[in-house]
């Protein structure tokens, strides 16, 4: 099926191209202002959307093998992401039972189990409690239930997800609306993190909203990407997830039987994950998939861009990976969020009340929307909403699945 559905969004392209068009939203959308700079807000954001929801946190192939983990932190919450002694991929917040301390300093590696360094509690790598130091005369407790504390965990699509809320029910399948299927024609769990490099930037939903927008690339980016890039974009969502793509971008399938049709071609455009991922690229080289977080106040976020190859190690063309690494930096964090930082600052004067997203700017129309929705959705309601999406929180429909 979703071979399928490839084929259903090329077919519809094509015909929007030879017909000199684009699929346009019922309205405009009004963003208040405020929604980017009010302190509350922005806390709500992180506890209700970043605590609650799926985080596609890391890639399979960082941790293939038993025993292998990654200790990282994602916004305040210090967790490890480990694959067990039979492969599964299990994730806990990274803090002991006894008085607190983390299990880890290491930020990856492969142990076979979790040694607290304060006072040498461990703990195997399905999250057990198996020895206390000195446990005669610590005094009784049970072990079985101070073992670390587990989040929800996944491997789909070459990427692992972890739910920050140990007591979430929503489930990652659920959450992904089917996008899943559709995310595993990038091949992900093929590829190796060739190159990783970090930028600081804006707000993260004034940074998020221009990964979900061609509109400004041949004016924003001229000088980079080029004037002929297109300002014209199509939205294709699965839950609050969104693919961008463009007329005029197949035109070398005119004539082919749609059996014969290349995935490398039909799946070009950026795939968004929400709230926070961007993957690009790896048409004709490496994917570039953007990783971003809210920093420490409502005016800052980090972006960890990660250029994931199919060659193998040895095999990578370091020179130009290093180039498009180096022209990364030179769009995003030189075009993109300069920019956007100065979008942060004249929105935060409250000059304008509103921020506007066109017609033609779907895949923002969506983010804020879904963002709006999970601010007031319950915890209990999460499922609900997801199993039954109403219209608004949806591109209109033009191909099956969609």
């Amino acid at each position: 099926m979703s071979r399928e559905q490839l084929i259903a969004m090329t077919r519809r392209e094509m015909d929007n191209q030879q017909h000199n068009r684009i699929d346009l939203m019922p309205d405009v959308l009004q963003v208040p202002t405020a929604d980017y700079y009010d302190a509350d807000r922005w806390q709500r954001e992180v506890d209700r959307v970043f605590k609650r929801v799926p985080l596609a946190l890391a890639f399979a192939s960082q941790i293939p093998e038993p025993g292998d983990f990654l200790a990282i932190e994602v916004v305040g919450t210090p967790l490890i992401i480990v694959r067990d002694d039979e492969g599964k991929i299990r994730a806990f917040v990274n803090q002991c039972s006894h008085r607190g301390n983390y299990v880890t300093n290491e930020a990856s590696g492969n142990v076979k189990s979790f040694r607290c360094n304060y006072h040498a509690w461990n703990y195997n790598l399905r999250g057990d409690l198996i020895n206390i130091l000195d446990e005669r005369n610590f005094g009784e407790v049970d072990k079985s239930c101070l073992g670390l504390t587990a989040l929800p965990a996944a491997e789909r699509a070459g990427m692992i997800w972890v739910t920050l809320n140990p007591e979430s029910t929503l489930d990652i399948d659920l959450f992904l609306n089917g996008y899943g299927e559709m995310l595993e024609h990038l091949r992900l769990a093929e590829t190796h993190v060739a190159g990783q490099q970090v930028l600081e930037g804006p707000n993260w939903k004034v940074a998020y909203d221009g990964y979900r927008d061609f509109y400004h690339l041949p004016v924003l980016h001229a000088s980079s990407i080029g004037r002929e890039s297109t300002p014209k974009a199509d939205y294709y969502s699965w839950g609050p997830h969104v693919r961008v793509t463009a007329p005029g971008r197949f035109d070398d399938l005119e004539g082919l039987p749609e059996a014969q049709w290349p995935e490398r071609l039909m799946k070009s455009g950026v795939w968004t994950i929400f709230p926070n991922i961007s993957i690009a690229g790896g048409v004709t080289g490496p994917y570039m998939i953007s990783q971003m977080f809210p920093g420490k106040s409502p005016g800052e976020s980090t972006t960890t861009q990660y250029f994931a190859a199919f060659e193998s190690p040895d095999e990578v063309d370091q020179q130009g990976l290093k180039a498009y690494m180096s022209l990364m930096v030179d769009v995003v964090r030189d075009e993109d969020y300069y920019t956007g930082l100065r979008v942060q600052k004249a929105l935060a004067t409250g000059a304008k009340k509103y921020s506007m997203f066109g017609r033609n700017e779907g895949g923002g129309q969506l983010f804020h929307r879904w963002i709006d929705t999970l601010l007031e959705t319950n915890d209990e309601d999460l499922p609900d909403l997801f199993n039954n999406i109403p219209e608004h929180l949806r591109v209109p429909d033009k191909v099956p699945g969609n």
